[in-house]
């Protein structure tokens, strides 16, 4: 799970011409409510995945034949690899690997020690993107500031020459909303630091846990923008942190980070199908199932987003073994994004490559939040379509799954390049209680996925997706993602 980042103007421009064209601009025509033969084959699909998937398989196939594999990486190319292969087997057809280049940017060594007043070696770890220390490391003073306003407010006389500290806490909710108000510091706060003129950037883990283990992530990064070193404390060191700045006496701190960045690499987005019986034809329609390949390269990756992966693998996997009479008429398309993690390359370069056909493509639905179960759906679609939605939604309500008609789904970070082209959205709203306690960091390791948890998730986008396969109900156009701070 990464930073969204706006698409180009000239792309926007294109898709949302060839939308306009395709769609006539105006409302979707009403479409037949979910017929009952449809409903009967989706409730199936969802009943059998319940009493148990393949999907932790494949998860665990990932995780433990390929494991980190950020972007740039020697693990990409075996995801690649792996991933091609895997759908292969699994009997999906037009597999390929559509080309993207992506960044590389390695850790190296990262260390941090408390220097005075009383001496600490603590845990950290390079933001992704964070320029090298000087060698031996840069030794300041640390100032401490509460959150991202407060250091942009800073007097660059105050910074000068300090290494500055930003404890906001995270706060935890199910949801994951407390994500958006704490990672904005992440994203930038060594750029502002840099024109502080600070020389070094520490901030608290974007994270829920209590564990000495400090979370990563990418900065946002912009040609020619000077930045700092900067890294994450885990959560009990930026406790430890605060402790000795709260006692009035200066603080001394040692940073070493021996980060490189290289030239970019090739990747690849690796894409598969599940053809359906209007494949091949000018009526063919997609229905995109999307998941992020690449990984932070601290743990294996297994819930961010090997989990995703596992996800929608199996959900076309499940609904490619129907018998013919029972194939959906709407093409299934399992995309599995390359460097979501670092600047949506995949995402970007999907939409560009598949621009004259979005106005094909019916709906995107985006597994990236772990394995937690879905408690509820949401969509962006045309709102004109969204009665005759509610009964194929209720197709997951046994499952104790709410519907909301709502309508404004963000519907996630690797989708966002397809929103000029007003691609539908559906989204499967997880359980992310404790997502936040392992994301990117190295406790994201297959442990932590419950496979029943993980059978629920695919139970649910097995009979809602198929049915959308399925039926006639046209989505399009989804109206524009409302504005979020």
């Amino acid at each position: 799970m990464a930073y969204v980042r706006p698409v180009s103007s000239a792309l926007a421009c294109a898709v949302v011409s060839l939308v306009l064209a395709g769609s006539g601009g105006g409302a979707a025509e009403t479409a037949p409510s979910l017929s009952p033969a449809i409903a009967k084959v989706a409730e199936k699909l969802r009943d059998e995945a319940l009493a148990g998937t393949k999907a932790y398989e494949i998860v665990r196939s990932l995780t433990f034949e390929v494991g980190p594999r950020s972007a740039g990486s020697a693990g990409d190319p075996r995801a690649v690899d792996w991933a091609a292969k895997k759908l292969a087997a699994l009997g999906f057809q037009n597999v390929r690997a559509e080309p993207v280049e992506v960044p590389h940017w390695e850790r190296g060594r990262n260390a941090g020690t408390i220097l005075s007043p009383w001496p600490q070696t603590v845990a950290l770890t390079a933001l992704g993107g964070s320029a090298a220390s000087p060698a031996g490391g840069v030794e300041a003073e640390v100032l401490g500031v509460a959150n991202l306003e407060e250091l942009k407010k800073l007097d660059p006389a105050q910074a000068k020459g300090k290494i500055l500290f930003v404890s906001n806490h995270m706060e935890k909710k199910p949801d994951g909303s407390g994500y958006g108000a704490a990672v904005g510091v992440r994203g930038v706060g060594a750029a502002e630091a840099a024109k502080k003129g600070a020389v070094g950037l520490l901030i608290r883990s974007v994270g829920t846990d209590s564990n000495r283990l400090p979370h990563t992530g990418a900065m946002r990064m912009t040609e020619g923008e000077a930045t700092v070193p900067a890294a994450s404390l885990s959560a009990p060191d930026s406790d430890l942190l605060e402790g000795e700045l709260a006692s009035g006496q200066a603080v001394r701190f040692r940073l070493e980070l021996e980060t490189k960045r290289f030239p970019n690499a090739p990747s690849a987005n690796v894409i598969g199908e599940i053809p359906g019986r209007d494949a091949g034809t000018p009526k063919e329609e997609f229905i995109v199932l999307g998941a992020h390949l690449d990984s932070w390269d601290l743990g294996t990756g297994a819930i961010d987003d090997g989990a995703g992966c596992g996800i929608v693998i199996e959900t076309a996997r499940r609904i490619g073994q129907l018998p013919p009479a029972e194939r959906p008429r709407r093409t299934i398309r399992v995309v599995l994004f390359a460097n979501e993690e670092f600047g949506l390359s995949g995402a970007k370069a999907y939409a560009e490559a598949h621009a004259a056909e979005l106005s094909r493509h019916v709906a995107a639905a985006e597994a990236d939040f772990g394995s937690g179960k879905v408690y509820r759906i949401k969509t962006r679609i045309n709102p004109a379509a969204l009665p005759a939605f509610g009964p194929i939604a209720e197709i997951a309500k046994p499952l104790g799954v709410e519907f909301s008609t709502a309508n404004d789904s963000g519907g996630g970070a690797d989708l966002s390049p397809m929103v000029p082209g007003h691609v539908p959205v559906i989204a499967f709203d997880q359980d992310g209680s404790t997502y936040f306690d392992i994301h990117h960091s190295a406790n994201d390791t297959i442990d932590k996925i419950d496979p029943k948890d993980l059978d629920q998730v695919v139970a649910a986008w097995t009979g809602v997706i198929y049915a959308v396969a399925a039926g006639d109900l046209e989505l399009r156009p989804a109206p524009a993602p409302p504005e979020r701070e």
